[in-house]
Order: structure tokens, then C-alpha cells, then sequence
């Protein structure tokens, strides 16, 4: 092994053990720490939605489940056969050659012409879900507003994989055996500035977003937020009824872009103190940095994946499927798709696993500060009948894809911690 691969690859063992150790420190394993007074509450979906409620989130499901599992499917055979056939580097080639083939177009154009292709036979089967969400009143968009969407997102992905494969072979033709070096500091800086962007350049091409009217609701959350020690630059209600039926909330951004996010149809739907239960969730987001922290963690998983793909692209075997004679020279990008696509797969369940843990916590917090089991459990109510959320999904895509606790779990736990604290157990909610 030369050098630079020998270099490469104790980089990534020790960025690859520093992410184990952050993640398995800072994660909120018990969100709940100490033992519940008469044990657990046992999680039952029953005991809070009707045979007939669960039995319609369960149509729904069945409705676009299979549709949405074949996007992923048929785009992940598509990526990998042209990352590793050789057709994607052949077809990097074709797309640059109008405008003389350089590698500076092959690198700016073959990318986004990969990632199109692969969109392209995903979108059938993204229809499909759409039309689901259509027939059961999820999404509230006409066929236009789709497309419109579909395309937005289509050319925000499209610019950032121009500047990620320009910035990729560039690197790779000033340093051919170090690229990996700079790369991983510079994808860590992308992350971090994408996340500090995304809230104040990408959503607002989604979403028209105001601020919350002067109301004594809104001075209730400001109110919270201060009693919280949490500093809010602001308070935003998206229009979220233009495309969607769903009650959500969120924090987004960090610093001068940290905003709370409120859709207007939680404004619509849910009483003023549901609402308060939810901001509160969403400022134990911000008082723990989480934000911050998923960015931080995802900067640190970016650069020991850019030495595993340097590592990768430096093996012959590699290359020679993909058609390309070095890192530097752009066909290579196919086979950096494929295996980025391959390495975000395997983490995905344990990005799924953490996400759970936080999100926990910041119910508890949510708990804490309002004092109010009632109020949250009704909420958890109302949000999974309004949102036909999965009461009890199989494990697989629970493990895989939950990024959230179920609704009958979150319920659990605001019984926990009414036993935990000594006061009433939230009724039951089936009726």
C-alpha cells in the first residue's frame, strides 16, 4: 500500500472511530433516565386509536408503502448499474461533448446527467405516491403544483452536485494523490454552510414563510421561549396548506437563521395550548443544539466518507468497471455516486436510530416545561389521525426509516413521565 492510501485509510479508521465515539456519548440513549413508579406504561396502540382509525392509517400506507419502496428500489439499481457497468462514465463523456468534452464540463454536466436519468425512471413510481396522498386528503397539490415542486427540487440538487463534482475532480487533478485530504475538509465545510443556507435560501422556494401575528398566542410561545432560556430570532408560519394537509413544526438553522417553523394548518386545527406543547418539543431541539449537532456529526461522517471513496476510486478493479483511468478524470464521479449511494443505505438505519432519541428527548422537554401529559397526549392524537401517521409500522421500516417515535410510543412515554412526577396518567384517547 503507498502512502497516500496508507494515510487515507488511518484517517478514516480514526474519523470513523471519533464519529462511533460522538454519537454513542451524545445520543440520548434514555430520554427518560431513572425507574417509572409502577413500571413502564406498555406501549398499545389500542388503548388510544379504534380498530377503524388504525385500520384507515393502514389503508393509507398499504396505499403508497409499495410505490415509494420501488423509487428507492428502481433509483438504486439505476445508479449502480451506471456507476459500475461503465454506461455512466460513457454517457459523462456524450453529455460534455457539444461543448468540447473538457473534463470541467464533464465534471459540471455528467453528474446531473446521471442523477436525471436515475430521477427520471423514480418519478412514475413518486406519482404513484403522490396520487395516494391525493386520494386520502394528505396532499392538498393539483398535478402542476407537483411537477413545479418536483423541479425545484430537481434544480436544487443539480447545483449542489455541480459544485460537489467540480470541486471533487479539481481537487483530484491539482493533488492525484492527496485529493482526499482537502476533500474531506472541504466537504465538512459544505455541510456545515448548506446547513446554515438551506433555512434562508432553500425552504423559501417551498414556502412562503411570515412571521406569527401579533396575537396572544404568539406572545405565549415568545413568552415560552424566554422562560426556556432559548433565544428566538423569530416565529414563522409556513403556508403549508397549499400542498399539504399534515399538522407539523420544526426548528431549522442555527444562530441568525434558528427559527421556529409552525405550518398553518397546526394554527387551523390544533387548540393554542396543542400548539404550545409542540413549540415547546421544538425549543428542546434548540436548547440542545440539535441542529448544530446533527450538522456537526454529519461534517465529521462526510470526511471519513471521503476517504473511504478515495480509497475506492484508487482501486483498479474499481475504476476499470466505471471506465475511468484515475480520480482525476470525471467518469470516475459515476462510480462516487454509486458508492455514496451505497454508504448513505448502510447508515441510514442508525441516522434513523439516533433521530428517534432525540426526538424523545425533546418530547420530554417538551413535557417538562409545559407540565401538561394531557394536553401532549391529545396532541399525539391528533397529529397521527390528521397526518394518518403509522401507529405500528413493521420493524424493518421502522428501523430503517422512522425518524420518529411512533405516536402510540410518544404516548407512553407522557404516561411515564406523569408516573415519574406523580401526577394523573393522561386518559385514554380511543372513542
Amino acid at each position: 500500500m503507498n502512502t497516500s492510501r496508507a494515510a487515507a485509510l488511518a484517517a478514516l479508521v480514526v474519523l470513523g472511530a471519533a464519529l462511533v465515539v460522538v454519537v454513542v456519548v451524545t445520543t440520548p440513549w434514555n430520554a427518560l433516565p431513572g425507574p417509572v413508579p409502577g413500571g413502564r406504561v406498555p406501549v398499545d396502540a389500542s388503548r388510544d386509536f379504534t380498530a377503524a382509525q388504525v385500520e384507515h392509517a393502514d389503508a393509507y400506507r398499504s396505499a403508497v408503502r409499495p410505490w415509494a419502496y420501488a423509487s428507492l428500489a428502481v433509483g438504486a439499481v439505476a445508479l449502480l448499474v451506471l456507476a459500475f457497468s461503465g454506461l455512466g462514465g460513457r454517457l459523462i463523456r456524450v453529455v460534455a461533448a457539444p461543448l468540447g468534452g473538457g473534463w470541467l464540463w464533464q465534471a459540471a454536466l455528467g453528474p446531473v446527467a446521471l442523477w436525471l436519468v436515475v430521477r427520471a425512471l423514480q418519478l412514475p413510481f413518486d406519482a404513484l405516491v403522490e396520487r395516494g396522498r391525493q386520494r386520502y386528503g394528505i396532499s392538498t397539490r393539483s398535478w402542476p403544483g407537483w411537477v413545479s415542486d418536483v423541479a425545484k427540487s430537481w434544480a436544487v440538487t443539480a447545483v449542489l452536485l455541480v459544485v460537489v463534482a467540480v470541486l471533487a475532480v479539481a481537487l483530484a487533478r491539482a493533488l492525484p494523490r492527496w485529493w482526499w485530504a482537502p476533500g474531506s475538509a472541504v466537504a465538512a465545510v459544505v455541510v456545515v454552510v448548506a446547513s446554515f443556507v438551506y433555512p434562508v435560501a432553500v425552504e423559501p422556494l417551498f414556502n412562503r414563510f411570515d412571521s406569527m401575528p401579533q396575537s396572544q398566542l404568539r406572545a405565549d410561545l415568545l413568552a415560552l421561549a424566554e422562560r426556556d432560556g432559548v433565544p428566538v430570532e423569530d416565529v414563522l408560519v409556513a403556508d403549508a396548506s397549499r400542498r399539504t394537509t399534515a399538522l407539523n413544526a420544526y426548528v431549522s438553522g442555527f444562530g441568525s437563521t434558528r427559527r421556529i417553523v409552525v405550518y398553518d394548518t397546526l394554527l387551523q386545527e390544533a387548540t393554542p395550548q396543542e400548539v404550545k406543547i409542540i413549540a415547546a418539543h421544538e425549543l428542546g431541539h434548540a436548547k440542545e443544539d440539535d441542529v448544530l449537532h446533527g450538522t456537526l456529526v454529519g461534517a465529521l461522517g462526510v470526511a471519513a466518507a471521503v476517504c473511504l471513496l478515495y480509497l475506492l476510486t484508487t482501486s483498479s478493479p474499481v475504476l476499470r468497471r466505471a471506465g475511468a483511468e484515475s480520480a482525476a478524470d470525471p467518469r470516475s464521479l459515476a462510480v462516487l455516486l454509486g458508492a455514496a449511494l451505497v454508504l448513505s443505505t448502510l447508515s441510514t438505519p442508525l441516522q434513523s436510530l439516533v433521530s428517534r432519541h432525540i426526538e424523545a428527548r425533546a418530547d420530554v422537554h417538551s413535557l417538562d416545561l409545559t407540565r401538561d401529559p394531557d394536553t401532549f397526549v391529545e396532541m399525539q392524537h391528533r397529529l397521527a389521525l390528521n397526518n394518518l401517521s403509522d401507529l405500528d409500522p413493521p420493524w424493518l421500516t421502522y428501523a430503517v426509516f422512522s425518524t420518529h417515535p411512533t405516536a402510540p410510543e410518544r404516548m407512553a412515554l407522557a404516561r411515564d413521565w406523569a408516573r415519574l412526577h406523580g401526577v394523573a396518567e393522561p386518559a385514554a384517547q380511543a372513542r
